[in-house]
């Protein structure tokens, strides 16, 4: 049930954007506070990512090199798939909608809905840490939990005062974004792969273009977790982002977030990959790079979803000061993050509540179409 759910989701993004780019290509989009295309790129690109892109490809290649399911391309395309390219169309919608529709309509202003996106923003942000800290163990061998729980404290204290004013939060992005590229090269060259099993391995993702058909619809319970997670991160990513565009059209913005994205992806993916063939031990000051290119996403993500709640729900620096600022909102995320541990929460959940929150939009949409069209052309 819940992939048929998931699945007519994907097939209604696609279309829904595919008329997007037919009505509106050549509309010019401009945000709230339009940034540099590089930065927009950047904001962009370390808010709707986070620590699982630097961690988990080393621990999925042997899975997608052995199970059956995945032996229509080589686990490096597979890998890529899923984080790369197609997957992008998500945030593309989302962006389009707040920068296009929202504008004119003020859906998200309408109580219930506005309640609904902030509760999801709240709990998918404090459910990211809370998946730091269970996945921490994996990052760093024989981590204490006093150790663990420190640290992620320190994390969401440091992502709540990034989030108290937006120039933190370029800052950070720009910074991270050229250290994650530092890190490509930095892993490149220890790994001493060369130009050419760069290149060789950058030739093996084709292989999932050559069947991207397979990545629209989930083709395995870990795919659909993959899918439901960019669901659930859509909405939250696509109204933080679009207030950075400027002077971008439709289709501009649809080309740049399926390419531009999908190159660090492609270059870092094939870099761990050569690594993962020679079977080499990535430990010592390397791993420790990682992780921190990692704990610096995860400050990203939550920095973003920090900062999109608290304006949302006027709980901000401006009306509180930055030190109360601060401490409500560490202390309610971090409380969330606690509490998370005594329940079964799923990512698939908080997907499942975003398709609906889509479909309850696009009916809102449809019934205020005539003030939409009216908009557009006056």
């Amino acid at each position: 049930m819940m992939q048929a759910i998931l699945s007519c989701a994907v097939v209604a993004v696609l279309a829904i954007s595919l008329g997007l780019i037919w009505r509106c290509g050549n509309l010019i989009l401009i945000g709230q506070t339009p940034t540099r295309f590089f930065a927009f790129f950047a904001i962009l690109f370390t808010s709707g990512l986070d620590v699982g892109l630097i961690i988990f490809p080393l621990t999925e290649f042997p899975v997608y090199e052995t199970e059956a399911v995945y032996g229509f391309a080589n686990p490096l395309a597979i890998e890529f798939g899923f984080w790369g390219f197609f997957i992008w169309i998500f945030y593309f919608l989302t962006t389009c909608y707040f920068c296009i529709i929202e504008p004119r309509l003020k859906i998200f202003q309408i109580p219930w809905v506005k309640l609904v996106n902030n509760i999801i923003i709240i709990a998918t942000c404090a459910f990211t840490g809370f998946l730091f800290l269970q996945y921490l163990p994996d990052y760093i061998e024989g981590i204490t939990p006093f150790f663990g729980y420190s640290l992620v404290a320190v994390v969401l204290l440091a992502a709540v005062y990034s989030s108290s004013d937006i120039r933190y939060v370029k800052i950070l992005s720009l910074s991270s974004t050229w250290l994650f590229f530092t890190l490509i090269v930095a892993m490149w060259a220890f790994g001493d792969l060369g130009l050419s099993g760069l290149a060789t391995n950058l030739f093996r993702i084709s292989d999932y273009f050559t069947n991207i058909h397979h990545f629209i619809l989930p083709f395995s319970d870990y795919h659909a977790f993959y899918l439901f997670w960019w669901f659930a991160w859509s909405i939250m990513i696509g109204q933080f982002v679009s207030r950075f565009v400027s002077g971008i059209r439709t289709w501009q913005l649809l080309l740049a977030l399926l390419i531009i994205p999908s190159i660090p992806i492609a270059l870092w993916f094939s870099v761990l990959f050569g690594m993962y063939e020679q079977g080499l031990d990535i430990s010592g000051v390397m791993n420790w790079f990682m992780l921190v290119v990692g704990v610096i996403f995860v400050i990203n993500s939550l920095d973003s979803l920090t900062r999109l709640y608290s304006d949302n729900l006027q709980l901000t620096v401006d009306r509180f000061g930055r030190l109360k600022y601060v401490g409500m909102h560490w202390l309610l995320l971090y409380s969330l993050i606690l509490f998370y541990q005594l329940t079964p929460l799923e990512i698939e959940w908080i997907g499942l509540v975003v398709i609906g929150l889509y479909i309850a939009i696009a009916v809102l949409v449809f019934r205020r179409r005539q003030i939409l069209i009216d908009s557009v052309t006056a």
